[in-house]
């Protein structure tokens, strides 16, 4: 077990390159199942969730090689369709249903895992699954599928679920027919694996109001594809030159994939400067308390609302973020309330946006009254945007801050110590 050492109160400077998307190379990996000719993923993350995915292909009977940022992967064969266990639990593997039905006809996965910040329901999954022609049902705490050969069909997502629609686009791809899915998500890592997918052989269009076309064909070919730049991660470095009124450079950082959190930042009183390298974010004087609201993309991305939070308790006045996404994401709050915070965590909806979670007494808005100092404290990560949370809340602390569940920031961003060690930060990782 490891932890980290913080002391706080130094202004963070310099260039920071992003790393490939987190979000994005589960699913890529997954998709590399549906050939049975090479795949070559480049800007690949070294972080834990390239690991598992790794893990899950090479049991499925995958060979893949691995050399800096790029991953090489084959599967001439399905050796194994099952994957029973995995060193840890994780959501991608229910990702690997689709490829399995298509060449082996029939999978078996472990039960949707991860982070704990809500729960995180099968039943689009499966819902999807059937739809397409597979017979699925919950064993204990694993998923079996079945099919006779996947159908295409239309697909109508009671919501914009990110998961339901990567399995859906993984399962379509070589079923017969035409597949249409109805409120689809449509996140920059799922246009990036529609993009792969396309480059690969596959037919699918983008229509409007949240609608993906998909003509399933014979066969896939192999590919090369380079990740998209990590938006998570870019904007969580962002974050912290404003909260430590420093100036850090995200080399790699895309504005196409930041515009609803730019403007956020210009509405609270931070600026940034998009150059040809990447995007440069710096402070123009006080913080100003604004209103937020996390949604599906376009919207303001649930993984950004963590690190704008520690923010906010620097800023003036009260500021309000309204969780539409999960139910049960402001846990992380408890620690910086420890730290000198002052937060108020309610069920009831503060905001415009219609929300699912509205009269269900989740705790699922958030109240910040800053400015208010943070002071140095023992903090344990519960999940890996909590955990940058705490990163940052530590890097803007008086005194010292020592922070364990390492593990949890590790499976999403790679060195994040050395990396922020780099732009003058006072961190060190020692065993405990």
């Amino acid at each position: 077990m490891e932890k980290l050492v913080i002391k706080g109160g130094r202004q963070l400077r310099g260039k920071v390159r992003v790393k490939g998307a987190k979000n994005a190379i589960g699913k890529m990996m997954m998709a590399s199942l549906l050939t049975d000719e090479e795949v070559v993923l480049t800007n690949v993350p070294a972080n834990q969730e390239t690991d598992i995915a790794i893990e899950i292909v090479e049991r499925i009977g995958s060979r893949v090689t691995r050399e800096r940022d790029t991953v090489r992967v084959i599967t001439p064969s399905i050796k194994n369709y099952r994957v029973a266990e995995l060193s840890r639990r994780n959501r991608i593997p229910i990702l690997a249903l689709g490829p399995l039905l298509a060449r082996s006809g029939e999978g078996e996965v472990p039960m949707v895992g991860g982070d704990k910040i809500g729960a995180r329901p099968v039943d689009f999954h499966i819902a999807s699954l059937q739809k397409l022609g597979a017979e699925v049902e919950v064993r204990g705490s694993s998923i079996v599928a079945k099919t006779e050969g996947l159908k295409g069909a239309t697909i109508v997502l009671p919501y914009p679920s990110v998961g339901a629609t990567e399995n859906t686009l993984l399962a379509a791809v070589l079923a017969k027919g035409r597949t249409v899915i109805q409120g689809a998500a449509t996140e920059p890592e799922i246009i990036d694996l529609v993009k792969m997918l396309q480059k690969m052989g596959a037919i699918i269009e983008l229509g409007a109001d949240r609608e993906i076309y998909i003509e399933g064909v014979a066969k896939l070919h192999g590919v090369r594809h380079a990740l998209l730049p990590d938006r998570i991660e870019a904007a969580s470095f962002a974050v912290m030159a404003l909260a430590t009124d420093g100036d850090i450079t995200v080399e790699g950082a895309e504005q196409e994939h930041l515009i609803t959190f730019l403007n956020v930042i210009r509405r609270l009183g931070g600026e940034y400067e998009v150059t040809p390298e990447g995007i440069r974010f710096f402070r123009k004087g006080a913080l100003k308390a604004i209103h937020i609201e996390t949604d599906t993309h376009p919207g303001f991305a649930t993984d950004w609302q963590q690190p704008l939070a520690v923010l906010l308790t620097q800023a003036k006045g009260n500021s309000i973020i309204h969780e539409t996404v999960y139910e049960d994401r402001f846990g992380y709050t408890e620690d910086l309330i420890r730290m000198g915070a002052d937060i108020e965590v309610v069920s009831k909806c503060l905001g415009d946006l219609l929300c699912r979670f509205q009269g269900k007494m989740y705790n699922h808005s958030a109240i910040i009254h800053g400015p208010t100092p943070l002071h140095g404290e023992n903090l344990e990560m519960r999940d890996i945007r909590a955990g940058m949370a705490h990163v940052i809340a530590a890097l803007i602390a008086e005194g010292t801050s020592e922070i364990t569940g390492v593990e949890h920031i590790d499976r999403g961003y790679e060195n994040i110590d050395g990396r922020i060690r780099d732009l003058g930060a006072d961190v060190e990782r020692v065993k405990e």
